[in-house]
Formats: structure tokens, C-alpha cells, sequence
């Protein structure tokens, strides 16, 4: 089968390359998957940057998220069969013709869904459900603070926030940003690179859930954001991992605190949180409600442009391979 592979194992864009391997096999409990589009995620660039390496025993391919047909079933399931259209988790291995993942990992592709849209779910949805939903408790009639809001999660977190009933307060850089995510139903649209974010902020009306990206650069900004009992999640720190806190405030707020990361999360503890999307999410995504765009897709061969494309900043939406 045809994957991407690093040259020297980690590197720039530019040392991505198309190769060959042999077919990898479906084993007891899991499904072979004909990947036909498969999402590029920052996660990606970090492994390829050498920062971010695989959990022991998956694949060493980057892609933590694909769509296509079920080629192969293992042992031991019985949901799947040869045919049928699913996306699905993964904890690399995306970046291939063929890709293998536990069972009870994938979701079915409604039918309104084409396989590049598909793509573009489940890393998203899972990381939004797992730290908005679960670790934030984000309910109807509360006010979710997304940064970064035009990303691949982000939009798909304004989404599914609306979808729940909540309102919503999304930051991102220029003017064609914080109109694009107006446009995917936002409540409140600020531009930080415009004025005195944190006062723009509180004029909204401060947050009951923060889903913070930037991490470091963002401390105070969002100390100050929360309301009582408010509930700050991190998943990633693109300006910086150091924050200096006033754990004082945090008492005095009774905030929570928190953060996550997917990849590693054990393979019970995903197929849980996919039953849990499956019933709780997957209406939204069948109704439309939860859609995120796709800025581009790019074939596998081009995945060095897709990168680029990422590593850039200027995309709104998910950026997807075609296989």
C-alpha cells in the first residue's frame, strides 16, 4: 500500500515522501479500513517535527483520523461488516490506502456525508465531546469561550456548543476570522489581534467554559474570563506550555482547572467515548447541525502542501487528504 513517510523520521514539510508497505492485517477485534480521505491535525506536524511520537503499538504512519470502507474484519466483531462506510479514531496509521483500528472505534458515515466531510470528524468531535462535554460540563444556557476558533477544533466546538443549547464567545486573528466564525453560528465573535481582548470579553459577559489552544500567552486573559464556578480546559499551548496563575483566584472563583490529550487515552476509554458520541453527538452530525467546513483537501501525494497549508494558519475549517 502506498503511505507517508518522514525522511530521517522527523523534519520539515519538505522531507514528507510517498512510499510503499506491505497491507497491514484486520486482527481479532478490529477493522481494516480503504481509507479514502483522512484528516491533518496539528498533532501531525508535531510527530513529524519529532514532539509528538506514537503511544506504544501504534502505527509509527501519521493520522489520527480517517474515512472509507470497512475492507477486513477481524475476529471477535460482529457490528462491522465488508462495505460498510465508517470513520473512525486512530492512533496514527491515517496516511495510507489501508488503515487498521479497534472496532469500537469507528462510527458510521450518514448518509448525507461524503467521505472527505467524514474526515473530518472524529478527531474534532472526540477531542470537543471528551473536554468540552465531559471534563467542562458545558450545559445549555452557558457560555463556552473558544480560542482559535477557526481551526479544525474550533469550529468544530462553536458547532456542537450551539448544537447543546449554550452560547458561545470565539476569538481568533483578522477580520475575515472573526466573520467566518460569526458565520458558523459563534454568538460573539472577537478579534485578539484588534484592541483589549480581555475587556471585549467581560463586555460579552464572561464564560462558563474556556477551551483554550493557545495556553500560555492566554493565562490571565482567561483567570479573568471565568465566572464562578467557570471550568478552564487546555488541549493544547501553541503560545507556550509556562503560565504563571494566581491559585488564589482559582479558590476564590471555585474554578476547575484542567486538560487532556486523546492519543494516548487507553482503547476502553475511547470506545467509551465513542458510544457516548455515537448516541449523543451523532444525531447533530445526521441533522446537520454539527458540519464543520473543509478548507481543503489535497491528494495523499500532496500531503507536503496540505502541511504547509496547516503550518500556515490562514485555514478555516479541516484540512483533509484524498486517498
Amino acid at each position: 500500500m502506498r503511505v507517508i513517510e518522514i525522511d530521517g523520521g522527523s523534519g520539515p514539510a519538505e522531507a514528507l515522501r510517498l512510499s510503499e508497505r506491505p497491507d497491514p492485517q484486520a486482527g481479532p477485534g478490529e477493522i481494516r479500513i480503504r481509507v479514502r480521505a483522512a484528516g491533518v491535525n496539528r498533532p501531525d506536524l508535531l510527530q513529524r517535527n519529532g514532539g509528538y511520537p506514537p503511544p506504544p503499538g501504534a502505527s509509527d504512519i501519521m493520522g489520527l483520523e480517517v474515512a472509507g470502507e470497512v475492507d477486513q474484519v477481524g475476529h471477535e466483531v460482529t457490528r462491522w461488516r465488508a462495505g460498510d462506510r465508517v470513520c473512525a479514531l486512530l492512533g496514527g496509521g491515517g496516511y495510507a490506502d489501508y488503515a487498521v483500528v479497534d472496532a469500537r472505534h469507528a462510527l458510521p458515515i450518514p448518509d448525507a456525508l461524503d467521505v472527505v466531510q467524514a474526515a473530518a470528524l472524529p478527531e474534532t468531535v472526540f477531542t470537543v465531546y471528551a473536554n468540552v462535554f465531559e471534563a467542562g460540563a458545558l450545559k445549555a444556557g452557558e457560555t463556552l469561550l473558544v480560542h482559535g476558533a477557526t481551526s479544525g477544533i474550533g469550529v468544530t466546538a462553536i458547532q456542537m456548543a450551539r448544537a447543546a443549547g449554550a452560547r458561545v464567545i470565539a476569538t481568533s486573528r483578522g477580520a475575515a476570522k472573526t466573520a467566518a466564525a460569526l458565520d458558523l453560528g459563534a454568538d460573539v465573535s472577537l478579534d485578539a489581534s484588534a484592541g483589549d481582548l480581555e475587556s471585549a470579553i467581560r463586555d460579552a459577559g464572561g464564560a462558563d467554559v474556556i477551551l483554550d489552544m493557545v495556553g500560555a500567552a492566554y493565562a490571565e486573559v482567561n483567570l479573568n474570563a471565568l465566572k464562578a464556578g467557570g471550568r478552564w480546559v487546555v488541549i493544547a499551548t501553541l503560545s507556550g506550555a509556562l503560565a504563571q496563575v494566581d491559585l488564589m483566584r482559582i479558590m476564590m472563583k471555585q474554578a476547575t482547572l484542567t486538560g487532556s490529550t486523546l492519543r494516548r487515552r487507553p482503547a476502553d476509554e475511547k470506545a467509551r467515548l465513542a458510544a457516548a458520541i455515537e448516541a449523543k453527538v451523532w444525531p447533530w452530525v445526521v441533522s446537520g447541525l454539527v458540519r464543520p467546513p473543509v478548507e481543503a483537501a489535497f491528494p495523499l501525494a500532496e500531503t507536503k502542501l496540505a502541511h504547509l497549508r496547516l503550518e500556515a494558519g490562514e485555514h478555516v475549517g479541516k484540512i483533509v487528504l484524498t486517498v
